[in-house]
């Protein structure tokens, strides 16, 4: 299960006063959330992932203490991210064509996308959680179909189904608040 925002500002305050165990689970918990960070905008590029999610580990611990306690930690988890996808892009330049980098790289709203997870956890929290497990890895985090199934020891059509029901009960409650 994906861990939230209070969670992971909390792991993350835990690891700079000294527990090495809460900091350990932060570093674990942060794999899935980079790799679909960087799954989202790099088409094609495995490989590169991976490679991206351990840079962006390693400069997680070791520019930690530039972290602000009173800020929320996603904001600055992906300003990091997105320095180490620059420096990537840095790097491959002479591969990369760089039309269209502007919209990858668009950090416009980068903080309305910390209250957006927080609203999106908020509308997935009032679902039964098989359906937002399956909702969250399927359309949030990326994850296939089969992939999500195999991860959660379930079916794929039991994913599918989950899904869909999710997003039936999410979108009458939207549309329930908007009258």
């Amino acid at each position: 299960m994906r861990a939230s925002e209070d969670e992971l500002r909390a792991m993350m305050i835990g690891g700079l006063d000294g527990d090495a165990a809460i900091y350990a689970a932060l570093l674990s918990a942060l794999v899935p959330l980079l790799r679909a960070f960087y799954r989202r905008r790099m088409s094609g590029a495995g490989d590169d992932i991976e490679d991206l999610v351990q840079e962006t580990l390693i400069a997680v611990h070791t520019r930690r203490a530039t972290y602000d306690r009173d800020r929320a930690f996603t904001a600055w988890l992906f300003a990091v991210a997105r320095y180490k996808m620059i420096d990537h892009f840095r790097r491959m330049r002479d591969h990369c064509p760089i039309e269209g980098l502007e919209e990858i790289l668009a950090a416009e709203g980068f903080e309305d996308a910390t209250h957006a997870r927080m609203d999106m956890d908020r509308l997935l929290g009032g679902l039964p959680a098989k359906q937002a497990r399956a909702i969250r890895q399927t359309r949030i985090d990326g994850l296939s179909i089969s992939e999500a199934a195999e991860h959660a020891g379930i079916g794929e059509s039991d994913v599918k189904v989950s899904v869909h029901r999710g997003l039936k009960t999410l979108a009458a409650r939207i549309m329930g608040e908007r009258r």
